[in-house]
């Protein structure tokens, strides 16, 4: 379905767990119309999550001045200036039909439910088996039934590269690995772990590694946070009450580990692929939980969870009572990172660059490769790490690169291979200086990326680098680059020489 013409309003969900199980849905919109603009129509704290995102145009703030009854009238003006020609309902409320009604948007999609069927041009089915089926897929449901194309079912938020850094300089001087605890859960006491557990696991925690925890909270006065804290005699930092959303997700991405309740940092830690143990009781991991590697969820073993209730029926908590801290240390500790690797972009870095080699004929190994088993034998992993655009272009059959990767595999010691086969306008996860790649190894693998190195000849691979902590090494026959701390080698053999020089241990 494509029109250069369309112009989009998305109203969005009211929570940032939901906002997050949103974005695959915004990404399959956007890319399913060509051309079009996306606006999207949210709570100014859940516009935090969809900020940087390259699929978004625009923003409305939906306030609480305007969701009173006066509010919508002013409100509906507003959006019917814009001239939207289509209305994307997310939200499962009356409300959100209202108000694209009344701003005369003449496409109005949305799930038929909630008395507001009258209001939609296009009514998604329901049934009370939708909300059996994982909330990502509830909201792909939506434009899917517009005949548009799933792109993806990973949600991801676009941070930018100084916020990545300014929060790495946050928590500088705190000794690693970081453990992250979000010990809350707005939707209420059944999705709470006690606070004596939290406690129990982050000294356990700081004693197993020597590293450090970071309590997170958005409340100052949040006392599961204060009892923790107190709990702890070192190793410890209280950001309760003290972030932003976004520079909450920024410090979530710099944590090594990350525990929490089925919560809203549950959802941020998946969008920025912090390997993350999360607790469930009341609710269902089916639903709104996460199975991809570098992440454990532990559910309540009671048999009346999950009932899906604020306020426990029984009286007793028993199910998120029944959790035990041993679990809950027995999952953290298989997710501790403690391997290095050293990542290596592959054209220009390995071999020849043949601008998009596609053939073996092209294909030069750079001398000196054999040096990489000095790197092996100090236990570092080998891992390739290349964008493929050549694939999405149609230059370059994927089948070849996996042939070539594999070639390094067999012969070369390379534990591993990933590349993006993306076209750039796709604004992919994993396209560099995205660092997608570098998180799906680190989630495999186990790896401590702050005691690992990158190889690379372009710039994207040093931003890369960067923007996860990695030490970088740039590929270059100058003696310096413009880009700050960058390590500089001429050939492969003095790329092991400086990772030796610099590795720790």
């Amino acid at each position: 379905m494509e029109s250069s013409k369309e112009k989009i309003l998305l109203r969005t969900v009211n929570w940032i767990g939901d906002a997050v199980m949103t974005l695959p849905t915004i990404e399959t919109i956007k890319k399913g119309f060509k051309d079009c603009s996306m606006t999207i129509l949210c709570k100014p704290s859940i516009g935090e999550v969809y900020k940087g995102s390259p699929f978004i145009d625009k923003i409305i703030e939906y306030s609480a001045r305007d969701r009173r009854l006066l509010g919508k009238i002013p409100l509906s003006l507003r959006l019917r200036k814009e001239n939207f020609t289509s209305a994307f309902l997310l939200q499962n409320a009356f409300d959100s039909a209202l108000i694209a009604f009344m701003a005369g948007i003449p496409k109005r999609i949305g799930y038929d439910r909630d008395s507001r069927g009258w209001m939609l041009t296009s009514k998604v089915p329901y049934h009370m088996e939708d909300r059996k089926i994982h909330h990502i897929d509830y909201f792909l449901n939506i434009p899917a039934f517009e005949g548009l194309k799933i792109q993806s079912k990973s949600p991801w938020i676009y941070l930018s590269f100084d916020e990545r850094i300014r929060a790495r300089e946050r928590l500088k001087g705190l000794k690693r690995p970081f453990l992250g605890i979000s010990a809350g859960a707005a939707f209420g006491e059944t999705k709470r772990w006690r606070h004596e557990r939290f406690a129990e696991v982050a000294d356990w925690f700081i004693k197993k590694t020597s590293g450090s925890v970071i309590l997170f909270s958005d409340d100052p006065l949040d006392r599961t946070v204060y009892e923790i804290d107190k709990s702890l005699t070192s190793n410890k930092l209280s950001l309760a009450g003290k972030t932003t959303v976004r520079e909450l997700i920024a410090l979530i991405s710099e944590c090594d580990v990350f525990l929490t309740n089925d919560s809203g940092p549950m959802h941020l830690a998946r969008a920025v692929m912090t390997p993350t143990v999360s607790i469930f009781a009341s609710t269902s991991p089916y639903l709104t939980g996460y199975f991809d590697k570098g992440f454990c969820t532990i559910t309540s073993k009671v048999n009346c969870s999950p009932c899906f209730k604020r306020v426990c029926p029984r009286g007793d908590l028993k199910c998120i009572n029944s959790v035990t801290s041993d679990e809950v240390f027995f999952e953290l500790s298989s997710l501790i990172p403690n391997k290095k690797a050293v990542f290596f972009d592959r054209d220009g870095t390995l071999c020849d660059d043949a601008n998009y080699l596609c053939r073996w004929d092209d294909f030069k190994l750079f001398k000196n490769i054999s040096e990489l088993q000095r790197l092996k034998d100090k236990g570092f992993l080998l891992i390739g790490i290349s964008n493929q655009s050549g694939i999405a272009r149609g230059i370059v059959k994927e089948d070849f690169v996996k042939e070539v990767h594999q070639l390094f595999m067999n012969k070369y010691g390379f534990d591993d291979f990933y590349y993006c086969p993306h076209h750039p306008d796709e604004h992919c996860q994993c396209r560099k200086p995205e660092p997608g790649m570098l998180l799906s190894a680190r989630a495999k693998y186990n790896i401590d990326l702050k005691n690992s190195f990158l190889v690379g000849d372009k710039e994207s691979d040093i931003l890369t680098a960067q923007s996860v902590g990695v030490k970088g090494i740039f590929l270059s026959n100058l003696e310096t680059v413009p880009i700050p701390d960058t390590l500089v080698a001429k050939n492969l053999k003095e790329v092991v020489d400086l990772i030796l020089i610099n590795s720790n241990g």
